[in-house]
């Protein structure tokens, strides 16, 4: 479960990089449209930055329940997010459902890696 929760913290930094590409481009059409009510370029900013750092949470406390629980926890805040304002960009709702499958996983590995291990080297 170590390996899948660094892997996914690997994607979901690089794929925080897209989004906030893609995010840069709607906010592009969202000026060019003259439509002053969508937010979703924003939005998809912002869920990008949740990537961000879910990943880096991810990866560096990869040993930890603690966290587990936080990335968790930031994964289900981005995908949430992301579902719930999705107006000229549209694949923000696929980038939510993708932090909501990680939210999955790591939810998931809070009850079933076993963390009691505590792996000191060995002193001499």
């Amino acid at each position: 479960m170590k390996t899948a929760k660094l892997t996914l913290g690997i994607i979901s930094i690089v794929l925080s990089f897209v989004i906030l590409f893609q995010s840069c481009a709607t906010g592009i059409g969202t000026a060019m449209a003259n439509d002053t009510k969508d937010f979703s370029s924003g939005t998809g900013v912002f869920v990008a930055i949740l990537l961000i750092a879910a990943g880096i949470v991810g990866i560096a406390a990869r040993n930890s329940k603690g966290g587990a629980i936080a990335a968790t926890i930031v994964y289900a805040l981005s995908g949430i997010i992301g579902v719930s304002s999705t107006g000229m960009f549209k694949d923000l709702l696929v980038w939510g459902i993708i932090s909501f499958i990680f939210a999955v996983v790591f939810f998931i590995s809070i009850f079933t890696q076993d963390y009691s291990k505590v792996q000191t080297p060995p002193q001499q």
